[in-house]
This record gives C-alpha cells, structure tokens and sequence, in this order.
C-alpha cells in the first residue's frame, strides 16, 4: 500500500505524515504569522489564501500570497469550505442553510437539553492544532471532543459522534454553535436531523451567543495548554 493510499484510509495529509516523521521545528518568524492566520481562518472560515492575504495587509503584515497559501497549505486551512451548497442564505457567506438562534429562550432543568458546540485553535511549540468540543450547556461537562491539524468538518463531526456515543438523545435536545461553515455544512446538519436534534445557530457577529463555550476554551487554554509544553499533535493526543 502507498504512502498516500495509507494517509486516505488515515485520514491524514501527506504533508502531515512526512512532518511526523520528521519533524522540523518552524522558524519564530513563521509561527508568529501562523498564530495570525490561524484568527482569520477560525473568524472567516470561507476565506482562501486570497482573501486572508489581503486581510493580513489591511492588519499592517508585509506578506506575499505564495507564503501565506505555503504556511495554509502545511497547516491543512486550504479549501476548508465544501463545494456543496443546500438552501442559499442572503446573511451567510458559505451558502449553506442559517438556523434560528433558539438556545436564547431556553430555560435548563437537567441534562441533555442543550448541547452547545465550538471549535478553537491551539499553538503548541511546533504547530497548531484545532479542537472542536460540545458542552452540555447544564452541567457544563464536555460529553465530545476532537483534536486535530485540519479545520473541516471532519473535526466537529468526530467530537459530535464522541458525545452522541456517550449520551442519550432526548425529544426536544437542541444543538447550537456559530454559523461557521464546518456546523452548516450538509454533513453536520443531517446527523444531527437523523438523530432527531434541533438545530440552533448564534446570532452573526454575536459571540455572547456562545458564551459557555467561548468562557470554557479560554479557561482551558489558561489552565492547561499555556501551563504544559505540549510540543506537537502526537504528544497533546498522548497525554490527554
């Protein structure tokens, strides 16, 4: 079996395994940049090497677009957004279908009301990383959770698959996230419609919509990531 045929069944990049198994540590200069890029991917998920160029600019970098597709293309932030588009939407910029915020009214007796989702990004010494989690919005406990180099949707997929092992669907269990494409996406939507969850999406530019989800990664990030030397993937994976 060849490298790439491993790396499908994998599901990792071929960049990503020649980087494992041989792993360079990337210049301060670079990171630096990374760290920038990495805000603009997860605040414009739709944006391609272009466009986080001349965003980069507008924010005062000197970059050209060669490096910013390199750094994008080594981090696995090339085409992020699905070719597939399903009900068009005037208020969002991926295409895909936009939910009603209904988390806002929802009064929480027990658990299994209200699962809400999030997806941060995480710089270890020689790269960055994504995690995707999903709280149970009453007891604050995350029920799923998945840590990997790419931002599709894959990501959120596997934490949304982790929590729905563990859980039980209950009637009326509403899901809510940002309108990020990898939570729109067709893939996302119609597991969580076969599993009979309501669908929920903050309000576009409201990240008070989200609130438990932003509080419990920047508690994570304080407490955990910043007070251990993660130094890659492999060795964040291993000790959690």
């Amino acid at each position: 079996m060849s490298v790439v045929q491993m790396c499908a069944v994998a599901g990792f990049s071929r960049c990503g395994y020649y980087r494992f198994l041989d792993p360079v540590k990337p210049a301060p200069a670079d990171m630096d940049l990374r760290d920038r890029i990495q805000k603009i991917a997860l605040e414009w998920p739709c944006y391609g090497s272009r466009s986080i160029t001349a965003e980069l600019k507008a924010r005062k970098w000197d970059v050209n677009r060669k490096r910013v597709q390199r750094l994008m293309r080594e981090d696995n932030l090339l085409c992020i957004a699905s070719r597939r588009f399903v009900v068009p939407t005037t208020d969002s910029a991926h295409g895909f279908r936009v939910y009603p915020n209904r988390a806002a009214s929802m009064i929480l007796t027990g658990v299994d009301q209200l699962w809400v989702a999030d997806i941060t990004y995480i710089r270890l010494e020689e790269e960055f990383v994504y995690l995707a989690v999903i709280l149970d919005a009453h007891s604050r406990r995350v029920i799923g959770w998945h840590l990997d180099q790419g931002l599709d949707t894959s990501l959120p997929l596997t934490a949304l698959r982790m929590a729905l092992r563990g859980r039980t669907v209950m009637p009326g269990l509403v899901h809510h996230s940002d309108r990020g494409v990898q939570y729109a996406s067709h893939e996302y939507t119609q597991l969580l419609k076969d599993q009979g969850i309501e669908i929920s999406m903050s309000r576009k530019a409201n990240p008070w919509d989200n609130a438990a989800c932003e509080s419990f990664m920047k508690m994570l990030k304080y407490e955990e990531v910043y007070r251990t030397e993660y130094r890659n993937l492999p060795h964040a994976v291993s000790a959690s």
